[in-house]
């Protein structure tokens, strides 16, 4: 038998749990490093190509959500001073559609709680191609406070950075750009959704911004097999009354 990781136990743990767990855990210490090993590569990336137009797009910036005020704003004026990386997120909320993505808006529910700590190194913001209306009365209803949202309906960003298909069709997208010399380019795009994936697998290209999905796979039920977040729930009876 191999020598235990560590000494710390749990109550009521058996023999083959700690075995079990032990093995798992030496796959846990690999994954961690090619965790690593995946960002090094990232970091290391050479840079993109430069952004051939700096983006006009609608912005909410202070303005009250409740407001039909529009403001302008570029892609440069995103940036920040003294921050050179900008994340840009392609929200899936098109003219045509009622209501927007569910799975993107939950990854959003999870960013706008940690656009405060964000905000401390990089820049950040979400792209919608719908008018900048639709999304401040989603936000409003939704109850983002921290997103800085942005809508593309007047420029070709998403086309051109893989928000959008040709007919069309929404996509959710995330891309990096960084500031050089006063030039803004690409760095990173998650396209592992072009990539086919593993059978009975989802592309899992935004899956390190998407939290719901990394704690259900700590989970004994997993991530299931068809389930999937919605935008709003029934409330649950109270079992106490």
């Amino acid at each position: 038998m191999s020598q235990p990781l560590h000494t710390v136990r749990f109550p009521g743990e058996s023999l083959a749990y700690r075995v079990a767990r032990d093995r798992l855990l030496h796959a846990e210490i690999e994954l961690r490093r090619q965790v690593e090993g995946v960002a090094a590569l990232r970091r290391a990336l050479p840079l993109g190509g430069e952004v051939p137009v700096d983006y006009f797009f609608d912005d909410e910036g202070d303005t009250p959500v409740d407001t039909d005020v529009e403001r302008r704003v570029r892609l440069s004026d995103l940036f920040e001073d003294g921050k050179n990386s900008l994340a840009v997120y392609s929200f899936m909320f098109g003219p045509a559609m009622a209501q927007p993505c569910p799975s993107c808006s939950s990854i959003l529910d999870a960013l706008d709680g940690e656009m405060p700590h964000l905000r401390q190194r990089i820049n950040v913001a979400v792209v919608a191609k719908s008018p900048i209306q639709h999304i401040r009365h989603f936000a409003r209803e939704r109850g983002w406070r921290h997103l800085r949202l942005l809508s593309s309906a007047h420029n070709t960003y998403n086309t051109d950075y893989h928000g959008e298909t040709a007919d069309g069709r929404q996509m959710p997208a995330l891309n990096v750009f960084t500031r050089r010399d006063g030039r803004i380019h690409h760095t990173w795009c998650s396209e592992l959704m072009f990539v086919p994936s593993e059978p009975g697998q989802d592309p899992r290209h935004v899956d390190p911004i998407w939290p719901l999905w990394n704690l259900l796979d700590c989970t004994p039920e997993g991530r299931g097999a068809d389930w999937r977040p919605s935008l709003r729930y029934e409330r649950q009876a109270d079992p106490a009354r």
